[in-house]
């Protein structure tokens, strides 16, 4: 196997003539314009106020002081004559078109010369705001009283106050830039591609691994990469080279924006995929990737992150890039996380989804990327741990959906013991549902908790949840800690779980 070496940004080290192993480097495109220039004063207090410039508050503030000058400006127009006191409205003007000149030079200065420039909206938002600032400078500083007898002079006045309105065009880039605030705050801290005139939330894993989010339109494209966007990025940057995988089950979109090269996974938000879409998907990635070895592919979800996340990691063991499902997850989480931001982990975080990139693990290295034997099971009964304190903590308020291929096979009420008996042990403070007639279950299967008492409700609408497949159940047990149950492993978030919070599954042979 070919260890490769992933370089973020840096020189590849010089050989120390060890011959061992076969190391490749590769570099990876960061998406940021890389500079050789010292950390400098300027470039500290440049990123001290990007955060400020750039914020969703301050591009609010300017659309707001343009609507009110706007409106100043009309009502002077409406004033027949001059009179004491108009001073007021000019001199607002006036300081609007100050801040609007300072708001520019910051941006130019954030952003840098040549990169602001490259945009004709913003080089035309420049000039707008130069001719509108020495327009309030003549109006302003010009002694009226001394040519207001000049017909023309006052005609002139009157026709520079109406093309001062110019600055409504202003909106257009201020549009643009709230667009461009609102994509990075829903982003938050995941790696972006702000480079050649792109700014997307789209992260190279590897050099050939893009994952980014949803390419939207619509209303979506306001706070998600506009899909236009998205198919230009890949058409300038790897053309006739990409394939697209959609792993949203709930949403699509037409595959001519990439030339009809996309593929479908079909996962629900925040769920796992099935073992079998995991082979199909490796098994296609592996055919793209072997026609060309410029061929590069561009996964998303939602939010390119879990879903994502989750057959990313598949691949880089498919591929012999990652030996472990753990270390294939941290990189995946390294890469798509920008710490220059925020140091908010942007990896694989629902358990279940990390559980599956470990079976695929074993699928590869046990089963040569097949489908395990089959495994028939019945759960016998649900063991709850340190309940005292969730809901009742009595379990009498729980309901239990066991589900399989999208349907609910078995729902328990434990209040009324309904396909269920219930045992509740204040001593060892658990709780044991006994299900009843359970049907006989295989392959991947979905256990639901939903509670009638006001517990947290987290992702798929319920206080906690999991997925497993029955052939990697071992002596007919199943134990996962809070840690590694979908939702309450945010610990911080759901604190009401104890630490030693957990939920035991007990299976017999059907």
């Amino acid at each position: 196997m070919t260890a490769v070496r992933y370089e973020q940004g840096i020189q590849p080290r010089e050989s120390t003539g060890s011959a061992t192993t076969e190391e490749a480097t590769v570099k990876i495109d960061n998406g940021r314009d890389e500079s050789n220039e010292p950390d400098s004063c300027s470039n500290a207090t440049r990123r001290k106020i990007a955060p400020f410039v750039m914020s969703f508050g301050f591009r609010v503030f300017g659309v707001v002081l343009i609507i009110v000058d706007i409106i100043v400006v009309i009502l002077d127009l409406a004033i027949s004559e001059r009179k004491k006191g108009t001073e007021i409205p000019e001199g607002v003007s006036l300081a609007i078109a100050l801040f609007f000149l300072i708001d520019v030079l910051l941006r130019v200065f954030v952003e840098g010369f040549r990169n602001y420039f490259q945009s004709k909206l913003n080089v035309l938002d420049a000039c707008i705001v130069v001719g509108t600032l020495l327009i309030n400078l003549t109006y302003c500083f010009l002694d009226v009283d001394a040519v207001k007898e000049i017909p023309r002079m006052v005609i002139f006045l009157r026709i520079l106050r109406i093309v001062i309105l110019i600055r409504i065009f202003r909106l257009a880039s201020q549009k643009e830039q709230l667009e461009k605030v609102t994509r990075r705050m829903v982003s938050e801290n995941k790696r972006r591609y702000m480079k050649d005139g792109f700014d997307l939330d789209l992260t190279y894993i590897t050099d050939r691994i893009i994952a980014m989010s949803f390419p939207s339109s619509g209303k979506q494209s306001f706070y998600r990469n506009p899909i236009k966007e998205v198919a230009r990025f890949l058409d300038t940057k790897h053309p006739g080279h990409y394939k697209v995988y959609n792993l949203c089950s709930e949403q699509g979109y037409d595959p001519k924006y990439f030339h009809y090269r996309v593929e479908r996974i079909f996962i629900d938000d925040h769920n796992v995929p099935a073992l079998q879409d995991m082979l199909k998907f490796t098994a296609s990635v592996r055919e793209w990737m072997s026609q060309d070895e410029k061929n590069v592919i561009a996964i998303h979800c939602k939010g390119g992150k879990g879903r994502t996340g989750t057959m990313v990691c598949t691949w880089l063991i498919d591929s012999d890039q990652f030996e472990s499902a753990k270390a294939s997850l941290d990189y995946f989480g390294e890469r798509r996380t920008d710490r220059s931001t925020s140091t908010k982990f942007q990896g694989v975080e629902t358990p279940s989804q990390s559980r599956y990139v470990g079976y695929y693990e074993i699928l590869k290295n046990k089963y040569n990327l097949e489908l395990p034997p089959e495994r028939l099971l019945k759960i016998k009964n649900i063991k709850i741990h340190a309940i005292h304190g969730v809901g009742k903590g009595n379990g009498t308020d729980m309901k239990v959906q066991i589900i399989t291929r999208k349907r609910i096979v078995l729902q328990c009420v434990c209040g009324n013991q309904n396909n269920c008996r219930l045992f509740f042990d204040s001593e060892s403070d658990t709780v044991v549902i006994g299900l009843e007639d359970c049907p006989v279950l295989s392959g991947d299967v979905k256990v639901r908790f939903e509670c009638n008492s006001a517990l947290p409700k987290g992702y798929d609408g319920c206080p906690f949840f999991f997925w497993f497949n029955t052939s990697f159940i071992e002596n007919n047990r199943l134990y996962l800690s809070r840690n590694e149950l979908d939702n309450p492993h945010k610990s911080k978030t759901w604190k009401i779980y104890s630490e030693t919070f957990a939920v035991e599954v007990n299976f017999i042979d059907a």
